[in-house]
């Protein structure tokens, strides 16, 4: 650490991110919420509604790298401000929309903003913590994960009592006001700021280039994996709600932990706590175990909760602790694949390389709509968990027999081109 930069400095970044992706969660994990009512006032449709899900993620995860360029270039504070002002809007758009055209306007300027602020406190995180960085990246990604759980609640009730236009209106002006208000507190790392530890974790000797590490096939192995594993958690994200009503549990009273809830207002709650938990705590396992072999563990979780929820979920308490299991070996892959990206290519470029990684979640979005043609097909949701179980199988199996020996053999390759640096104790 430099000598006029406190050893607390590194963490108070890190909060002030964390809070930053609290304030931006509701966008992606609140939106379940709101697509009934939407459909009961125009009916327009559930399939036609969630597009405007798919857009927002498109434009959240596939302008990132852009977004990431700014940073490297002008530092985060300007791209967080400006992120909060679009969310903002976004949300005040989301209220007023009379059409889907403008839905879809509203859910393209909210991704464009959610992903300013997403990829720049992630970027910021492994920047700071190459010595925690699984961890870092995991508490990081655990605010946009677990940031909804406290709202939840007063979402649904405020829909209940004022409706979702006005819910819409108040919630996009506060999350906006706190995001730019925090912005102005971001700061990147210089020279000497971060500690010379020596991580447990196998990290690459020098900086890649972004069109550098495109051209790597360990990058399109591991953008394979997680659209494989982003698809099936962002379907059960998107469709929660309705899935609920369609197995007409959604406003059965659960008992659990010394509370009683309806259903679906307890899967809400303890899925985005449990989605928020899992990021930093795999994060940490994977410090010490290793990336691959903690992937290998949490995609195949997701694989058997997927699965058991599609024999088990029409009962109202098996729906609860299924999707709490679901949503714990799903979120991980934001703390797991940007470590990852950044352990084999370096910390210089992390914004805009784990930016880039990061538009797998787009991909993976584009499944989300085919999930309600495959429902409406099928008649019930069955087929969709499956697909779902087995394309995390299939992640599960490529971390061991694909992914850990090609990140093996590429070190190989740069110890061979560049001889080792002596480790710092």
């Amino acid at each position: 650490m430099s000598e006029g930069t406190s050893p607390s400095y590194r963490w108070w970044q890190l909060i002030t991110g964390i809070v930053c992706m609290v304030m931006i969660a509701n966008l992606q994990y609140g939106w379940t919420l709101f697509v009934t009512p939407i459909d009961n006032k125009y009916h327009w449709g559930r399939a036609a509604i969630q597009v405007a899900f798919s857009i927002f993620v498109l434009c959240e995860t596939w302008l990132v790298p852009v977004e990431g360029w700014f940073v490297d270039r002008f530092g985060p504070k300007i791209v967080v401000l400006i992120g909060g002002v679009l969310v903002g809007i976004a949300w005040l758009m989301n209220g007023a929309a009379s059409s889907l055209t403008m839905l879809y306007i509203a859910a393209a300027l909210g991704g464009i903003g959610a992903g300013g602020v997403y990829g720049t406190c992630v970027g910021n995180a492994l920047k700071w913590f190459p010595d925690r960085r699984g961890l870092a990246a995991g508490l990081t990604a655990a605010g946009f994960g677990a940031g909804s759980a406290l709202t939840i609640i007063p979402i649904q009730h405020m829909i209940q009592t004022s409706g979702y236009e006005a819910t819409f209106t108040w919630f996009g002006i506060g999350q906006g006001v706190v995001v730019v208000v925090l912005s102005l507190f971001l700061a990147a790392p210089k020279a000497g700021e971060v500690p010379a530890v020596a991580p447990s974790q196998r990290q690459t000797r020098r900086n890649y280039e972004p069109l550098e590490m495109l051209r790597s096939p360990v990058f399109w192995v591991m953008y394979a994996m997680f659209v494989l594993v982003g698809a099936g958690g962002l379907m059960a994200t998107a469709q929660l709600a309705p899935i609920a009503n369609d197995f007409q549990i959604a406003k059965v009273p659960v008992s659990l932990l010394g509370l009683t809830l309806p259903a679906l207002t307890f899967a809400l709650s303890i899925d985005r706590v449990l989605n928020g938990l899992t990021r930093p705590f795999f994060g940490w396992v994977s410090d010490y175990i290793g990336r691959e072999n903690t992937m290998f563990i949490a995609f195949g979780l997701e694989a058997i909760g997927i699965w058991a929820l599609s024999i088990f979920g029409t009962h109202p308490l098996s729906f609860v602790i299924l999707t709490g299991l679901v949503f714990f070996a799903w979120g991980e892959i934001y703390s797991l694949f940007p470590s990852t990206c950044t352990d084999t290519y370096g910390s210089k470029f992390a914004t805009v390389n784990s930016g880039l990684l990061y538009t797998a979640k787009g991909t993976a979005s584009l499944l989300v709509p085919l999930a309600n043609i495959l429902n409406t097909a099928t008649g019930n949701w069955h087929a969709v968990f499956i697909v779902a179980a087995v394309m995390n199988a299939v992640a599960a199996i490529m971390a061991l027999a694909v992914l850990k020996p090609m990140r093996d053999a590429h070190n190989a390759r740069e110890a061979v081109a560049q001889p080792a640096v002596p480790r710092t104790a």
